[in-house]
């Protein structure tokens, strides 16, 4: 039962830095586990990091390094951190808990020069 709002995306150049957002509503926030996927043009939609309640979290092997997922559950927010960005990470980035099935419409994000 939560509702996602993806903000922060933009066109960067290579090497470049963003910030995610997530805002989240619905109850039990605090106890689930949340998680930032990404879709590139053509690719399948992966999980590039989640984060449990406690603050605990992981990272594909692509982007370890690089991102940093982080939560503020007094505020129902996730954020992804991402660094040193490459043109392979031009994607549509999207919040979600892991075990729901509702996405919010993404925020895009282009790495180009």
């Amino acid at each position: 039962q939560v509702q996602l709002v993806e903000s922060g995306g933009g066109l960067v150049q290579p090497g470049g830095s963003l910030r995610l957002s997530c805002a989240a509503s619905g109850t039990f926030f605090s106890s689930i586990v949340m998680g930032w996927y990404r879709q590139a043009s053509g690719k399948q939609r992966e999980l590039v990091a989640a984060i449990t309640g406690g603050g605990g979290a992981t990272y594909i092997d692509s982007v370890k390094g690089r991102f940093t997922i982080s939560r503020d559950n007094a505020k129902k927010m996730v954020y992804l951190h991402m660094n040193s960005l490459k043109p392979e990470d031009t994607a549509v980035y999207y919040c979600k808990s892991i075990s729901s099935n509702a996405w919010g419409q993404g925020t895009q994000v282009t790495v180009s020069s």
